[in-house]
């Protein structure tokens, strides 16, 4: 299959299960403007699963398929390209994680597809030591919100496969001052699973910035501590 007749097959399957009251309700979940054609999670996986089993594509068609998908902003559509990549990681490379960056500049601009990379994706990079933490470095300072809102999410599944906290809560700790809400949460997420591995490591650092960053980190960074826990970690008045 060729990278154009991919895109041709997810763009006329997105059409034919089109649905625009879904679209509609669709558009609760997001600050942006969705756009897209109503698919539910159901029928992505399905016809996702369908391609990868045929198994006719490759990596590089996929990286050459994506941005035509993706630049269509429509919602299914940067889905299935990030679904349909993820299942050629065993050809991922550090030029594969480079060209994902890339993306941010003319799309993955809200939370789902963020995350999409943040849990699932941009993880099999660390895990399989086709890059290193630091390689992560310019996307702390990228001037596009969920691209330093992945470098949290991605972390999460390392610190839960190392263990070891603390080189991963002093690598994003620039974020702590992050100006937008988006990466608020993705580093109090980070945070709240990071306390679940080391409560005494992560409470330290918290009673550090208690009284500068952001009250949504400390919002979701405490969730699952006691009420009593959660006092100490007030902003003072």
């Amino acid at each position: 299959m060729s990278p154009t007749e991919l895109v041709h097959e997810i763009k006329s399957y997105c059409t034919e299960n089109a649905d625009t009251e879904r679209v509609l309700k669709s558009q609760r979940y997001f600050k942006e403007e969705f756009i897209g054609y109503g698919l539910n999670a159901p029928q992505i996986y399905s016809k996702v699963k369908e391609l990868l089993k045929n198994n006719d594509f490759d990596l590089p068609t996929v990286l050459e398929a994506a941005p035509v998908l993706i630049e269509s902003r429509k919602f299914e559509e940067i889905t299935f390209a990030l679904l349909v990549l993820d299942g050629q990681w065993k050809q991922f490379t550090p030029e594969t994680f480079q060209t994902i960056g890339s993306w941010f500049s003319f799309s993955i601009n809200n939370w789902a597809h963020a995350d999409t990379l943040g849990m699932l994706i941009l993880p099999k990079f660390l895990d399989k030591k086709i890059i290193e933490m630091n390689d992560f470095s310019p996307w702390l300072d990228s001037p596009f919100k969920f691209q330093r809102r992945c470098v949290p999410v991605t972390l999460i599944k390392h610190i839960k496969k190392t263990r070891q906290v603390m080189p991963s809560i002093t690598f994003v700790e620039k974020l702590m001052t992050d100006p937008e809400r988006e990466v608020h949460q993705g580093v109090g997420w980070f945070l709240r699973e990071a306390w679940k591995i080391s409560p005494a490591e992560v409470e330290l650092f918290l009673e550090k910035w208690k009284d500068t960053a952001p009250r949504l980190i400390f919002q979701y960074a405490c969730e699952k501590m006691t009420a009593e826990n959660k006092l100490r970690f007030r902003r003072k008045r």
